[in-house]
């Protein structure tokens, strides 16, 4: 059994999601200083956007949508036991092929990169601006993040069938 159960890591997980888009709506420039952020862009050679050193529009809406996102997390947190193992037994692959295609084409179709476009054109492409440090930072520390909800759910689902099990058996064993 895990050390944390999947619903404490989700809830963690939202909640983290709504403190981001109190800082972005406040300070965005706190995200984008992060150390990790930096670390982890210079070591994929990804640039950091000057778009986060003041709040902007953008940056409201991101705030925004990471608000709607913890909020939802925490909601979907309520359900019974049977929906919430399917809920989030179906919720956890999508969020980790999305999340994994999304920093695989951030650093695959990176400038200079291996899929990246070789002429001048590369600026002008539809998802220059998604080759960010910021965006691959949050990527993999999200894709991490939900890949260990998702074997936590696999291990807690795997340990309630062996109880259920174990169960009927000693039923059995009385009749």
């Amino acid at each position: 059994m895990a050390i944390i159960s999947a619903s404490a890591m989700i809830r963690s997980l939202s909640l983290f999601h709504v403190t981001i888009a109190a800082l972005l709506l406040k300070n965005p420039a706190i995200v984008s200083n992060q150390g990790v952020i930096y670390l982890l862009g210079e070591s994929m050679q990804l640039p950091t956007p000057r778009d986060f050193n003041k709040p902007t529009a953008a940056t409201a809406f991101i705030a925004v949508l990471f608000a709607l996102l913890g909020l939802t997390d925490l909601t979907a947190l309520s359900l019974s036991d049977d929906v919430f193992v399917e809920f989030w037994g179906t919720q956890t692959p999508v969020r980790c092929a999305f999340l994994f295609a999304l920093t695989g084409y951030t650093y695959m179709f990176k400038e200079g990169g291996m899929y990246a476009p070789r002429s001048y054109d590369y600026r002008m492409s539809a998802g220059a601006s998604l080759n960010n440090s910021i965006i691959f930072t949050w990527g993999f520390l999200e894709l991490a993040a939900w890949f260990w909800v998702f074997v936590t759910l696999r291990d807690e689902r795997r340990e309630k069938a062996r109880k259920l099990i174990e169960q009927r058996q000693a039923e059995a064993d009385r009749l």
